[in-house]
């Protein structure tokens, strides 16, 4: 059966090694920092915020501590605060190893299309189009499918791009593709999910 959001969050964390410095978008993403377990990584906000725990257990919530989606976390020992100027300082200058992102669109080639709708209302692009550009790695998970069924993994994205040929993974509810020459390849199917299954889901060109 397809991965459920807290599934994808698993297997999302599973990608990140010891040592990284990590930033985590709005969405399924935040739910990543539950999974960290032992390993020792470090999750960066844009925000201002380096070091953030998981989210607090209901009634120890502290409303001072947001994350960039504005939904409360916890500290660590080790967490430390700046303003956003510092925050975008190190995203941009290559010094956060890997963003977790959200996206409502990706292409063959890598190509993320995650912050506005044409005709719809948004309150703008906010981090991505900096973490994209400077992180060294960049994992989407979202669904495979919109609600209407129709494929969110394209040839090419119809959506105005957060950046080109910059997605590295897509873990989405079906499974994990990575972006390769030429198309994408499946790496693993989510339980009872078949390659054809998502073969059938999939727009773009599978390998």
């Amino acid at each position: 059966m397809p991965w459920d959001r807290n599934q994808m969050a698993e297997r999302a964390a599973q990608e990140l090694e010891d040592g990284m410095y990590v930033n985590l978008g709005i969405g399924i993403p935040t739910l990543v920092a539950n999974y960290v377990g032992d390993k020792d990584i470090t999750l960066q906000s844009e925000n201002g915020m380096l070091g953030m725990g998981p989210f607090p257990f209901e009634g120890e919530e502290d409303p001072d501590l947001i994350n960039a989606g504005k939904q409360t976390i916890t500290e660590m020992d080790r967490t430390a605060y700046f303003d956003s100027a510092q925050s975008f300082g190190m995203i941009r200058g290559g010094k956060i190893a890997a963003a977790i992102l959200g996206a409502m669109e990706v292409a063959e080639n890598g190509d993320l299309a995650n912050w506005m709708i044409p005709g719809k209302l948004v309150k703008g692009m906010g981090g991505a189009m900096d973490l994209v550009a400077g992180v060294g790695r960049v994992v989407v998970v979202m669904d495979h499918t919109n609600k209407h069924g129709a494929s969110k993994v394209l040839k090419e994205c119809t959506l105005p791009l957060t950046g080109a040929g910059v997605v590295d993974l897509i873990i989405s509810n079906l499974g994990v593709l990575e972006v390769v020459e030429g198309g994408l390849r499946i790496v693993e199917t989510a339980p009872d999910v078949t390659e054809d299954d998502i073969r059938a889901a999939t727009e773009a060109t599978i390998l």
